[in-house]
């Protein structure tokens, strides 16, 4: 079974879905958008059945990376390169950076676009050489598994430091009370920016307080959300990806 994060948090929180019989299940894949801990750990909770990310762009047909399916795979990973291909991390200038560093995910393989139809200039601006730049912060471990940290042009910049919307995410979706959660930058006199929440509430006695308490516990001060605002419903691509730029449109329009 192959899937987006929400889809997975959504068909749990179904009465139906929970009684299934999960014993036929072999495998399920994540991909689309960043897997968070907290629905990975209730899918295995529930189904017995890891979720194995994988990750990939329309530009590389779309797969780059993938985690084992023996067994082995690393939570909160994109896994290893697929085969014939090779992935690296390099800074704006596209040199490589060593293990542990964050920059951006770069691929060369046979299933790399050659570019985009008679757009040379966008073509020029997502390639070093041969190899593409995929828009993704990631970094590389020593056992060469990949991690996504998040979109480039979604970083937060507050007060000089980065601060990686999927990051926070992560953690106000571990909250009991939280069902989805989407996290964008908004402009700040002071700071440059601040970090602000979009949240989709599964008790609707959470309050804006809970989530700042919560933050305070799990996230380092300049991470911490300075605004909450709730919302009936997430905007969301036709798979169920949520979509950061929407959030972001309306926040622009409201202000």
């Amino acid at each position: 079974m192959t899937g987006v994060n929400t889809l997975f948090n959504a068909l749990m929180n179904q009465e139906e879905f929970r009684k299934l019989d999960f014993s036929k299940l072999k495998l399920s894949v994540a991909g689309g958008m960043a897997l968070q801990h907290s629905v990975a750990e209730r899918w295995k909770e529930l189904t017995g059945v890891s979720i194995v990310e994988a990750y990939g762009l329309t530009e590389t047909s779309p797969l780059l990376t993938l985690n084992p399916v023996d067994g082995t795979e690393r939570l909160g990973t994109i896994g290893l390169p697929a085969p014939s291909t090779d992935v690296k991390i390099m800074d704006d200038d596209g040199n490589e950076l060593p293990i542990g560093e964050r920059g951006e995910i770069c691929a060369l393989g046979p299933q790399v676009m050659k570019g985009y139809w008679n757009k040379e200039k966008e073509t020029r601006d997502v390639f070093h050489g041969e190899w593409l730049k995929t828009g993704d912060i990631g970094v590389l471990d020593e056992d060469g598994f990949f991690k996504i940290v998040d979109r480039k042009k979604e970083m937060i910049l507050v007060s000089g430091f980065n601060v990686y919307p999927n990051e926070v995410e992560d953690v106000i979706s571990s909250h009991a009370k939280v069902l989805e959660v989407g996290v964008i930058g908004v402009p700040d006199e002071k700071s440059t920016e601040v970090v602000k929440c979009f949240i989709v509430k599964k008790d609707d006695s959470l309050t804006e307080e809970e989530i700042k308490d919560y933050c305070k516990q799990n996230l380092t001060a300049y991470k911490r959300p300075k605004y909450v605002e709730f919302r009936t419903e997430m905007p969301k691509s036709n798979v169920g990806k949520i979509l950061r730029r929407l959030l972001k449109e309306c926040e622009l329009q409201d202000s």
